[in-house]
């Protein structure tokens, strides 16, 4: 799921949704609900949604004025975000996979398309976050908006955004939302890791590679930025692909 952040009093309703879609052909308003009648005191709060298509894939945006926002989403790592937007209070709308594809949430197509119509979305007036769950990442809507939009059209995959990179215990590194698209998180060996700016260009590269691959189930070598061979290795328990320098 992603979350797109406001300030207070400024999501969007339907009509905003609407008038962004009229302007943008990647995607359609596909199904608006009747609005809900005015909650009663003490009644269940209301949720405004509408159903959004793009590429023959439907999601929910859901949390839309004059309902109740949706909960804030986890913040673990902050990319290209404003000042200090991340300490204001904020509302928030979500995105999510409709029903027709819940079943299918995690292929990669899905991913993309979702990716995808977040960074559309991310060009609504007062957007102030992006937020992706998996990784627990809050991101920029600019930030956001570029990144994925240069993965869609044949780029590097927006390794932070759509996943992040975290330090470990012993000094190595470690991608926190890969297995969303893989099963797997990425490790970088410690030995690998001494130079943390070298470090993270090697995992983005490694983050690129892995999404357009899938899932590790053997060991496998590649040669690293400068040539050098590099061991990409499923861990036991099949839940990690380790990286070591051989």
């Amino acid at each position: 799921m992603a979350s797109l952040l406001f300030a207070p009093g400024r999501r969007p309703g339907a009509e905003q949704i609407r008038a962004l879609a009229d302007s943008d052909p990647s995607f359609v308003v596909s199904l608006e609900p009747d609005a809900p009648e005015e909650a009663l005191p003490g009644a269940a709060p209301t949720v405004r949604w509408i159903e959004l298509l793009t590429n023959g894939l439907t999601f929910d945006l859901d949390g839309l004025t004059p309902g109740d926002p949706m909960p804030l989403p986890p913040r673990g790592h902050l990319y290209g975000l404003p000042g200090q937007v991340q300490d204001q209070p904020l509302e928030a709308i979500r995105l999510r996979p409709g029903p027709h594809i819940a079943a299918g949430s995690r292929m990669l197509p899905v991913l993309r398309q979702m990716a995808w119509l977040a960074a559309r979305l991310a060009a609504l007036p007062g957007v102030q976050v992006v937020a992706w769950h998996a990784a627990r990442t809050w991101s920029g809507a600019g930030h956001f908006r570029e990144s994925v939009t240069r993965w869609i059209e044949g780029g590097a995959f927006p390794g932070l955004g759509l996943t992040a990179l975290a330090p470990t215990q012993d000094g190595g590194l470690q991608s926190e939302g890969l297995a969303l698209f893989t099963g797997q998180e990425l490790r970088i060996d410690p030995t690998l890791a001494g130079d943390r700016a070298a470090a993270a260009r090697l995992a983005l590269r490694l983050l690129h590679w892995l999404v357009d691959n899938g899932r590790l189930d053997e060991p496998v070598r590649l040669a690293g930025p400068g040539g050098e061979p590099l061991l990409l290795a499923p861990s036991t328990n099949g839940h990690f692909v380790g990286v070591w320098r051989e």
